[in-house]
């Protein structure tokens, strides 16, 4: 532990033991508790670091106005102190142990009401459940029975704490024996055991501790079997719910024989619930009867599933089904069973047999169909099968009642009779599909089961089906902006596994071009946002018209292409809405980027989409756009590198670009918003990528530091030809380096990176320095002495770039001032004053408004190494850690105790 904190310690003891009823953060009890379990985990025993925490508990114990979150904090604490052996032995001849883990201690006082009291002392008592002695302690003082009452407490965190703690301390209890039997996974038998082989392996009293283990199963045991019953009241059905879920944590984590005999203990009662037929115990049941089929079944549990899935109402059948789908046991005689009791209402209210004819299922149609026509179960029923519909359709389909294509055209009848359609409810039952007309959840809950299937086996065969369906809904003028948002997905979805779409006719192309026209102009902006989307991933998508011709955009198989979608991006880039804005701009990224890469002269259009995106970049208000815009042109440039080679000559439509991300990168740097500034960056690496492709002592990747190159170590043949001696390529290479950096100045990019190094986001400079760094390691020699590195420093420090009178030139002249003044070779006015060397007319009236700067003497006068580390560390080296939060406990503590402070002027504190 940290000095500093050691000596800190105390005073936060002190302050939290004179707490009484307030702290300013009601955090700080967990935080501190979450330092102290660190330092156990580590080996560190906090007794012997840290003596006050022994009087601080017994300070809290005995005060009877101690705060009840400060009493549950002490609780735990005692507990995780408990949970060493050496310190449980201390606390234990202390009498600390014995009180404060007396219930009847808590009860005399009025506290054991408060439910963070009941909560403390469950998991004070679990954590010191860690080696015998505890295991002792817990059996001596008979904490069983008043853990049991808890285990239906009427607090759920209590309950669920209790359920966690019962099954903690039996399997504690369970015999080593169990691991590895019944051809379970031994590594996960090492796992659930260890506890119980720390109590076998103790050689002090190991046939008294079985037995008092031994004791713990059976009061485990008798209380399992006198809850478990056939609830009578509100009360007793809470005990059994209760119960149950404790029984199914049990089971499902415990071996044989101690699995064996608590399934001995159970059956009889599992086998009266189960014949009550009681629907709030159903997916209870189903729980238990799962857990306890983890292991090799039972007969007389195999029965009891049985009966789950057979002789009960037909809601119950439906939910029973699914929790046995979920399960991981699927046997094939019930897996079948349930597919059947699944997709029958589904067929009941499409009106079709799907099914054929079954002796079970005709059993329970009739009774289903009655339950159907209730509103409320029929969309419960149809939702919990809508959900497990896509599992169904991709299983062995020797488990199926039917084909899976099938269960598509199941699907699509109740999207039809979902919308209205007549015709297709006809065959069905009037007062069942009364229910779902124009319901929305239904409508929901089958569009994505009808997403989920379309790479079921068979699904090719209904594509015409589904979309033709889907542009119905499209165009359906009651469907909600949530409903038309799922219908776009299902439609993107079926189109990227179709491996032909000669079967789009010209009817069906025009009826989706007008519909997707439509709701491009819809009044609702979840609409409008949902079809720039559906724009997009149409346009990144690649598809056949035929299965021997070559792959084209979907949206050209679908809409016609950019003579259709452009039109309608273009215009959405006035949207009101910056949500649809900024997806519009997502999908001319996607829809007109591949027919930029041509290197034709760019277009009016073109043209018109740049100078618009640039607008936005610099007049939106909103960060969504602006956003949207840089990553446009990172991808727009990453797709023109791609595809254009290095050496080919520059395109009209490649001036156009780098034209723009001249634009690009002074806008995005000067931008308010902290992404939009990282992205540009972004853009920047691209540009640092491209520029310096086939140097050797370049690496690409800005996230991975370069290392510095040891002084003599042997380079690749590629790497560093500017520094070697007598290499008739040197001056070439030279020349090379000399013009890329020029290229950079000119494009913006050492003005974006250094802009970025002093930006108040971290992030930015964060990323701006690594991209520094790995500039510098590129351009500015590592080497001394050698005269041609030296000619080739003389040459490349030629190479300067502006410093603009106000904004981030300011902070970088103060960082280079200071480094120069430190080495006592010019101060800030020396700088300033400098001559560097104009290559350009323009230059020369440009250093009146502008001073200059050489790219390697910044970059070698920056700290860039210094720097890195500092933002690598963040802020939580600071502000997130033990001393802090006993620093600020200890300050807000200070603000508490001036009586005079006046109101608004209350030290606020954030404890980490």
């Amino acid at each position: 532990m940290d000095r500093e904190c050691v000596s800190l310690l105390p005073r936060v003891c002190e302050v939290l033991a004179a707490s009484g009823s307030s702290l300013p953060d009601d955090t700080i009890l967990e935080k501190l508790l979450d330092w102290f379990t660190a330092l156990t985990e580590a080996g560190e025993s906090l007794l012997e670091a840290c003596p006050c925490l022994l009087q601080f508990i017994s300070a809290v114990i005995h005060d009877t106005a101690s705060a009840s979150g400060v009493l549950s904090f002490t609780l735990r604490l005692i507990g995780l102190l408990a949970a060493a052996e050496d310190d449980f032995i201390v606390l234990k001849e202390s009498l600390v142990l014995d009180l404060v883990f007396s219930c009847q201690h808590w009860q005399e006082l009025g506290l054991w009401e408060d439910p963070c009291i009941r909560i403390g002392w469950i998991q004070g008592l679990r954590t010191t459940l860690q080696h015998p002695n505890g295991l002792s302690f817990f059996i001596q003082a008979d904490f069983i029975e008043p853990l049991l009452q808890l285990q239906t407490d009427t607090s759920l965190f209590v309950a669920s704490a209790a359920n966690q703690m019962l099954a903690h301390v039996l399997l504690f209890c369970q015999p080593v024996s169990s691991i590895g039997c019944n051809g379970t996974d031994k590594k996960e038998d090492e796992q659930n055991t260890s506890v119980s082989k720390a109590v076998v392996e103790n050689p002090a009293e190991p046939m008294e501790i079985n037995q008092d283990c031994t004791a713990v199963v059976d009061a485990i045991s008798e209380y399992l079997k006198r809850a478990l019953g056939v609830p009578k009241g509100s009360a007793q059905l809470h005990q059994c719910q209760q119960t149950l879920r404790l029984l199914a944590l049990l089971l499902g984590q415990t071996k044989p024989p101690l699995h064996d005999k608590l399934l001995q203990t159970v059956t009889a009662s599992l086998e009266e619930m189960v014949a009550a037929d009681c629907s709030e115990l159903t997916l209870p049941l189903m729980d238990v009867i799962l857990a306890a089929c983890s292991r090799v079944p039972d007969q007389r549990i195999t029965r009891l599933l049985t009966f789950m899935l057979n002789v009960r109402k037909p809601a119950d059948l439906v939910h029973a089904a699914a929790a046995f789908l979920r399960g991981s046991h699927h046997d094939r005689v019930h897996t079948a069973q349930s597919v059947r009791l699944l997709l029958l209402p589904l067929d009941i209210i499409s009106g079709q047999n799907r099914l054929g004819t079954n002796t079970a299922g005709d059993m329970h149609r009739f009774a289903m169909t009655e339950q159907l026509k209730s509103k409320t179960s029929c969309i419960s029923m149809i939702s919990v099968c809508l959900t497990n519909t896509p599992q169904i359709a991709h299983m062995d389909p020797d488990c199926l009642p039917c084909a899976p294509d099938l269960i598509v055209s199941g699907i699509l009848s109740l999207l039809r009779i979902c919308s209205g359609d007549s015709s297709s409810s006809s065959a069905g039952c009037s007062e069942v599909f009364r229910n779902v007309i124009g319901s929305g959840k239904v409508q929901k809950c089958a569009l994505e089961a009808l997403t989920a299937v379309s790479n079921s086996p068979g699904a090719n065969g209904k594509l015409t089906d589904v979309l033709t369906l889907l542009i119905q809904y499209l165009d359906n003028p009651d469907s909600d902006p949530t409903v038309l948002h799922k219908s776009y997905q299902a439609l993107v979805k079926w189109m990227s596994v179709c491996t032909d779409v000669s079967f789009i006719t010209d009817q069906l192309r025009h009826d989706l071009v007008q519909v997707v026209k439509k709701r491009a102009c819809d009044m609702r902006w979840e609409v409008r946002d949902s079809t720039m989307e559906f724009l997009g991933h149409l346009g990144a998508m690649r598809v056949c018209q035929a299965p021997a011709e070559q792959a084209c955009d979907a949206s050209e198989a679908l809409l016609g292409g950019c003579c259709c979608t452009t039109p309608l991006l273009r215009e959405a880039l006035q949207d009101p809405e910056s949500y649809v804005r900024a997806s519009a701009i997502k999908a001319l990224a996607q829809t007109v980027m591949h027919s930029w890469q041509e290197g034709a002269a760019p277009t009016q259009e073109q043209t018109e989409i740049v100078t618009r995106l640039l607008e936005i970049l610099s007049q939106d208000t909103e960060g969504f756009a602006r956003r949207a815009v840089v990553k446009f042109f990172i991808a727009w440039f990453s797709s023109h590198t791609s595809h254009t080679p290095p050496s080919s000559p520059a395109s009209p439509s490649c001036s156009l670009l780098m034209q723009s991300v001249r634009s690009v990168l002074s806008r995005g740097c000067a931008d308010l918003d902290w992404e939009v500034k990282v992205h540009t960056l972004e853009l920047a690496e691209l540009l640092l990528d491209k520029a310096f492709l086939g140097h050797g002592s370049y690496t690409k990747g800005s996230d991975a530091r370069p290392a510095q190159p040891h002084a003599y170590a042997v380079m690749p043949d590629r790497a560093y030809t500017l520094h070697t001696h007598g290499d008739t390529r040197a001056q070439d290479a030279e020349s090379d380096l000399v013009d890329v950096l020029k290229s950079l100045v000119e494009q913006g990019v050492i003005s974006a990176l250094l802009s970025g190094l002093v930006d108040c986001d971290r992030p930015v400079a964060l990323k701006a320095c690594r991209l520094l760094i790995t500039l510098k390691v590129t351009v500015c020699p590592a080497s001394q002495g050698d005269p041609d590195v030296s000619d080739a420093t003389a040459t490349v420090a030629r190479v300067s770039c502006e410093l603009p009178r106000a904004g981030w030139a300011q902070e970088i002249r103060k960082i280079l001032g200071v480094r120069t003044e430190a080495n006592a070779e010019r101060d800030l006015n020396a700088l300033n004053a400098t001559s560097f060397e104009d290559h350009s007319e323009e230059g020369a009236s440009a250093v009146s408004h502008c001073e200059r700067v050489s790219v390697c003497e910044a970059l070698g006068s920056l700290g860039l190494d210094d720097r890195l580390e500092i933002l690598s560390r963040s802020s939580d080296h600071v502000h997130n850690s033990p001393l802090s939060l006993l620093q600020d406990i200890l300050t807000a503590s200070t603000s508490h105790t001036h009586s005079n402070t006046q109101p608004g002027q209350e030290v606020i504190v954030d404890c980490y």
